[in-house]
């Protein structure tokens, strides 16, 4: 389980050692994991961009368990801002971060599942997987090439009994909104995507925080449910606005969509 040092990734842990699993936990500060230590979990210290971090841990799992049920690809953030505006270095490591850290795990942990021929792989995406957001650009591209990675991939693995579930969450009430905010902010310099990136920042604030969103149980529920399923779903969307959202935009078309996204920045 990567990215359990908050949020979503901390309360999928949780739901998971509730189930019964043996849970290794990772994320890059261990000592945010101290709750999940003391109910059994086994943190790592990973940073899923550091590839000797990522590959030490896989050494320790298999060297403890010869391989794992369950994978779960959590970790992840939001780079938002005007595509002209954003470095490419920053760019990449978004990439790193929320698509190659996700394949890299996945490449050291599926010979032991394929050698069982059984086992789950659990991709957290987003309803930003299916959608797109103003200033989002860098953020909606890992998302949407998750999505596509994670579908090819269900295939290659289906004729050795790994499964590969998508789960797309909504608007969830995680440290993202403000994290995202303070990232914009940064960039508001005078230029000619200042005035549009104070309005983003305002309503990314607004939308977290103020109980709009949805709790992380409930993307841990569907993750257990998922999980225990002997035919589980190839995805599934949930949390607020996931359904919502990804119906709009795929029944009523990209123009009714943008004036949507465009609304609601006033």
């Amino acid at each position: 389980m990567t990215g359990a040092s908050s949020g979503m990734g901390k309360a999928i842990a949780r739901q998971l050692l509730k189930d019964g699993y043996r849970v290794y936990v990772a994320a890059r500060s261990v000592d945010k994991m101290d709750d999940l230590a003391a109910l059994g979990a086994i943190p790592l210290r990973m940073d899923v961009t550091m590839n000797d971090q990522v590959e030490a841990g896989v050494r320790t799992i298999l060297d403890e368990t010869g391989g794992v049920d369950v994978l779960v690809n959590n970790a992840g953030f939001g780079l938002y801002g005007a595509v002209e505006d954003i470095p490419l270095d920053e760019a990449r490591y978004q990439l790193e971060v929320n698509l190659f850290g996700a394949a890299r795990l996945t490449q050291l942990l599926l010979p032991a599942m394929r050698d069982r021929k059984a086992g789950t792989i659990v991709n957290i995406t987003s309803m930003g997987g299916k959608v797109y957001t103003l200033l989002g650009a860098w953020y909606h591209a890992t998302k949407h090439a998750l999505e596509g990675w994670s579908d090819s991939l269900r295939l290659e693995l289906a004729p050795f009994g790994v499964r590969v579930v998508i789960v797309e969450p909504g608007l969830i009430e995680t440290g993202f909104g403000d994290v995202s905010a303070a990232s914009l902010m940064k960039r508001v310099n005078g230029g000619p995507y200042s005035e549009v990136t104070r309005a983003v920042a305002r309503t990314t604030q607004k939308s977290y925080g103020h109980g709009r969103g949805t709790d992380p149980s409930v993307i841990a529920d569907v993750v257990s449910r998922a999980v225990r399923s002997p035919r589980p779903r190839t995805r599934y969307a949930a949390g607020r606005y996931a359904k919502m959202m990804i119906g709009v935009r795929k029944w009523l078309g990209d123009r009714v969509f943008d004036r949507l996204i465009l609304s609601q920045m006033g």
